[in-house]
């Protein structure tokens, strides 16, 4: 008989109902997180209340969340214990869920057309439960109620789904029963290695269970592929199928009350993006999906709701799909999921989003040589080389052909400069050089310029009384200024970026300040010229900070001393679009009657055809210091890395690199290898 002591005498004093109903881990008597609500200090615990002779749960945080296993499991389901239909219904649902069979405690062996109350019905099974059953052929009638939710014979088969003509057990007190099949009450089993789980979709008593079924049951599990983009969590084996049926990975464990074993969640982590719970859209089915999403937070879980009404034949994704949904319905459901998870993102994304009907205006060339862009708004320009070289004066070239507002004729050593006639700010930032010597400097930039006075929008500042930090900052903060005091900025250059960070080898440093530059760039739509204060190691920058430039500048120009040490040689290191060894060698020197550095040419092609040569067998020899033999494929993916340039380039120098027999080509393997060829 259906009543509170019955109830309480079946589960060792109310003990049971909550090992059943806690889904974290627990002991009697020691503190843990209360799952009632979102409890931030483990402050509850279950004990013996020995007056009562009954277990409770107590919260020292709240008492207002202590009680019997009662009131615990009636605030689980939104029921009062001080409602007398609301206590029915709580004894109701403890016997039904924990297969109490307190209706009719009494098995006795019954035909199909006589089911029992009392046996397990949608509950933790039994353990080592002996059974036997009698396998039949599926009838065309039991395809066509699988058919009706895509579930194919084929799925059935892959998911061990057989049709059972009689299914043969004991109850709780050992004594046996048994149910046959019959046309209108078929009988159907899920398959494991030491159990089986018995479904009668068309009976009072719905499932059973035989044999071992295991405290970690995961239906589906076996069939799910290595990796995957999204794995659904279920209410029961037919919603995995129809699922699968669909195209979707799916699994289930026992019941939507079921707790889920955390262990198997967190390995599935690793082999899909997304996790999400898809129960049914009863109430049972909401309340479960969001206690097991509080429960399983940290490992990302999330829960999609069915558009369904949460009736009887409107409330799982079978009925979903019953309904007459399809697959691509059910993806653009998923989708609108996303897009409400990742709404934030996408609105800001949106304005990212490139728009072809309205195209971002190009950027303006703000430095160049020949017909080869090395500045650009939005972008970076890197100048690097030795101490002595000539860096400063280039630089000062560079800012002097960018304050003019006309076309007069300047030298600007060899590069294309474009005016200011639009009076926007020019910013030098200096964080090696004294006052006395920045005041030098600029005031020689003027003489180049042919300007008697500077100009109001150039702006000079030595940063090197401020300390690395604050140098950042004041830049931040001063061009910000500027750009809207100016209406813009022409040009930005910072001699001595590595005086921006602590090291040059400090890796998180170094990829906050260049990603930094390059916001900047990019939103005040100016070309930041960034100087490097050391020597390249032939076509590459060494260092962190030197290799985060080599990703992110548009261009690296290196300064370098010629064999005739008067005479200061401009190569570039990288361009964005095309070779950086097909860049002219432009160089100059210091003219004592004009009392500056002069422009005096091209070094000779023969010059700049030596150089390529030396710099790919430079190359070559680090590419086949490593693997001694290559594929075409192999070679170009390697020069691609080691040299920063596209595809087109690098398969332009295995031709060059063939054609001086820096590398040799086996006609036996067709594979590339390199001789020790030395320039």
């Amino acid at each position: 008989m259906l009543n509170k002591d019955e109830l309480l005498r079946r589960t060792n004093s109310g003990l049971d109902v909550f090992k059943h109903y806690i889904p974290v881990q627990w002991k009697t008597g020691r503190n843990f997180l209360n799952p009632l609500y979102e409890d931030r200090k483990a402050s509850c615990n279950v004990y013996f209340d020995r007056r009562n002779s009954v277990y409770k749960i107590k919260d020292f945080g709240n008492d207002e969340y202590s009680g019997d296993c009662f009131f615990f499991v009636g605030k689980l389901k939104g029921l009062h214990c001080n409602d007398g239909a609301d206590f029915v219904e709580i004894l109701k649902t403890i016997n039904r869920e924990m297969s109490l069979g307190l209706d009719n405690s009494d098995y006795t062996p019954v035909s199909q057309s006589t089911p029992q109350k009392g046996s397990l019905i949608n509950s933790e099974p039994p353990k080592n439960k002996p059974y036997n059953i009698i396998q039949q052929k599926y009838t065309q009638k039991e395809l066509d109620f699988w058919i009706q939710s895509g579930i194919t014979p084929d799925i059935l088969k892959l998911y061990k789904t057989v049709s059972l003509k009689e299914f043969r057990s004991e109850n709780k007190d050992n004594k046996p029963f048994y149910y046959t099949s019959s046309e209108n009450e078929p009988i159907f089993g899920y398959m494991g290695k030491r159990y089986v789980k018995i479904y009668r979709p068309f009976s009072e008593i719905r499932f059973l269970y035989g044999g071992n079924i295991g405290e970690s049951y995961c239906f589906g599990l076996e069939q799910l592929p290595a990796k995957g983009d999204t794995l659904f969590i279920t209410g029961g084996e037919k919603d995995v199928m129809t699922l699968a049926a669909h195209g979707f990975h799916a699994i289930c464990f026992n019941s939507e009350t079921s707790t889920i074993p955390t262990g198997i969640i967190y390995k599935l982590t690793f082999r899909f993006k997304h996790i999400v719970l898809l129960y049914d859209a009863d109430k049972t089915g909401i309340d479960s999906a969001i206690k097991h999403e509080k429960a399983l937070a940290e490992y990302g879980v999330k829960r999609l709701l069915l558009p369904l009404s949460g009736e009887k034949k409107e409330k799982d994704i079978t009925d979903y799909f019953i309904k007459g949904n399809s697959r691509k319905e059910f993806r653009q459901l998923f989708i609108d999921f996303l897009d409400n998870l990742y709404s934030e993102t996408m609105t800001m994304l949106k304005s990212c989003e490139i728009d072809f009907n309205n195209p971002p205006a190009k950027a303006e060339e703000v430095i160049s040589a020949g017909d080869v862009p090395l500045g650009t708004q939005g972008n970076i320009l890197c100048i690097t080389g030795g101490e002595g070289t000539g860096k400063s004066n280039y630089v000062a070239a560079l800012i002097a052909g960018s304050i003019i507002k006309d076309s007069r004729n300047i030298d600007t050593l060899g590069v294309n400069v474009r005016d200011n006639s639009d009076g926007k700010a020019v910013l030098l930032y200096d964080t090696e050089q004294s006052e006395v010597q920045l005041f030098k400097n600029v005031s020689n930039l003027l003489k180049r310029a042919k300007l008697n006075e500077k100009p109001e929008e150039l702006r000079a500042f030595s940063l090197t009384g401020m300390s690395r930090k604050e140098r950042l900052q004041a830049i931040v903060q001063s061009m910000d200024k500027y750009h809207y005091e100016y209406e813009g900025i022409r040009l930005v250059v910072i001699d001595g970026i590595a005086d921006l960070v602590l090291s040059a080898n400090d890796e998180a440093e170094s990829i906050r300040i260049v990603d930094e530059l390059y916001r900047l760039a990019g939103i005040y739509r100016t070309c930041i010229v960034s100087v490097l204060h050391y020597v390249p190691n032939g076509l590459k920058l060494r260092g962190h900070l030197g290799s985060e430039l080599q990703r992110k500048a548009a261009a690296i120009v290196s300064i370098e001393l010629d064999s005739e040490p008067s005479v200061s040689v401009v190569k570039a290191l990288k361009v964005r679009d095309g070779s950086p060894l097909d860049v002219p060698l432009m160089q100059f020197s210091w003219d004592k009657e004009l009392g500056m550095h002069i422009y005096i040419g091209e070094k000779p092609r023969e010059e700049k055809e030596k150089r390529k040569e030396k710099e790919l067998a430079t190359v070559a020899r680090e590419i086949f210091g490593v693997q001694k033999h290559l594929t075409y494929i192999d070679l170009c993916d390697r020069i691609q890395q080691t040299m920063d340039v596209k595809e087109r380039t690098a398969k332009s120098y295995i031709k060059y690199m063939r054609e001086k027999e820096i590398i040799i080509k086996d006609p036996s393997s067709q594979n590339y290898f390199m001789i020790g060829h030395i320039i």
